[in-house]
């Protein structure tokens, strides 16, 4: 039988979440992201991108590009519970289910069609409940494979739907632009230009052999995906994650020994929280830290023992934390992140006399229903205040804050 695939993608869903609640923002050139120095366009509305305006790019020159546009700082926390609206709503039609990110993922519909009638009778059924519960628009590819599906999206967009016919994807994909493959980017694009290719159908008719030549064995992915085929399997969310993480970029460099712990606190509750729903825990624990000018760098440490609570995993993490901070001599931080890794089946078993805490699977449930900010640590708080620090590289360790 012939797979049914749906690729399920919100409009600029970081955008439209922003406007959902800030309704006067409405028709204006918006963009989600910080406006300075290092800043990075998250998403932006469709009125900004016809100024050439698009994700990745930097905030100064979204700026530079249209400088009447209304700049706003992500938050993360309000687009994680509209995600897990979204992904909720698309488990009512199959659990063969992959999430590829916050705002898209993809569906296998083969042999739902007895519950809910052909493709686009369900994509449709889709978008009206994704309009009606979370209050934004979403566009629908649909075809017999990821990619072509994704493809079709792309194209359907904004608030559309489009279905490609079993046996038309490469007629489909023939005329598109060289980008809109996925896989393809800048420095692909321009290898292919190079050889005198400028559409998909170019690089469907290519010889193979002298595209592996050039790219390698991704040539060989590319050429088959030019012509509608995609070898790659639907991956439901039902498999188990093989590792999760958190990480949290400040807006200015953070200084305050404090702070950063905090934050290295809450991020452990969200992690511990993650491998508890997948009743799974860790045994290996990874730290990262970034500081100007974008030097990164990362430790980790694994135990016999498996990681299943916030508080074995802050105690691991803070040790590592302390470390390879203080190899780098406390500098202020752009970044820090926490990690686990090497997962195996929940194995917990009380010690004698120990009982379990009832007050972080109740914070659990709280931030489940209402949302990650219903309950905040006090280092978590913004504090608009303070002024950017000026870098200097410090030989002792820094003084906690009262």
């Amino acid at each position: 039988m012939t797979k049914i695939i749906l690729h399920v993608d919100l409009d600029a869903f970081f955008v439209s979440m922003e406007i959902r609640r800030k309704p006067h923002l409405r028709g204006m050139p918006v963009i989600v992201g910080t406006l300075e120095k290092r800043g990075i366009v998250s998403t932006c509305s469709y009125e900004a991108r016809a100024y050439g305006i698009h994700s990745g790019i930097s905030t100064i020159q979204a700026y530079k590009l249209c400088p009447q546009a209304i700049f706003i700082p992500p938050d993360m926390n309000y687009y994680e519970t509209a995600s897990e609206q979204f992904n909720n709503i698309l488990l009512r039609y199959t659990p063969a289910h992959e999430p590829y990110g916050y705002d898209e993922a993809f569906l296998n519909m083969q042999g739902t069609q007895r519950l809910f009638g052909t493709a686009e009778t369900a994509g449709k059924l889709i978008r009206t409940e994704i309009q009606n519960e979370i209050g934004i628009t979403a566009s629908i590819g649909i075809a017999s494979n990821h990619v072509v599906a994704k493809v079709a999206s792309e194209t359907a967009k904004p608030d559309g739907m489009l279905s490609i016919r079993a046996g038309a994807e490469a007629e489909f994909l023939s005329p598109l632009a060289l980008r809109n493959l996925p896989m393809i980017g800048p420095k692909t694009e321009h290898v292919l230009k190079r050889l005198g290719l400028k559409t998909i159908g170019d690089l469907a008719s290519f010889p193979r052999e002298i595209l592996i030549e050039r790219l390698g064995k991704i040539g060989s992915v590319l050429h088959n995906r030019a012509q509608g085929v995609d070898l790659n399997p639907l991956h439901p969310r039902t498999i188990k994650s093989k590792s999760f993480s958190r990480e949290t970029t400040f807006t200015m460099d953070e200084p305050s020994k404090t702070r950063l712990r905090g934050v290295l606190r809450s991020q452990a509750e969200k992690i511990a929280r993650d491998i508890s729903k997948n009743r799974q825990g860790a045994r290996t624990v990874i730290v990262k830290i970034r500081f100007t000018p974008f030097e990164t760098f990362s430790r980790s440490t694994t135990s016999s023992t498996q990681v299943t609570s916030s508080d074995q995993l802050f105690a691991r993490t803070i040790t590592l934390f302390e470390s390879i901070w203080s190899e780098y001599g406390y500098p202020p931080l752009r970044l820090i992140g926490v990690g686990v890794t090497n997962l195996s089946p929940l194995a917990q078993q009380l010690q004698f006399g120990e009982e379990l805490s009832t007050l972080q699977p109740n914070i659990n449930k709280l931030r489940q229903r209402y949302g990650e900010k219903i309950i905040l640590r006090a280092v978590e708080l913004k504090n608009p205040t303070r002024k950017p620090y000026r870098f200097k590289k410090a030989t002792t360790a820094p003084h906690e804050e009262r």
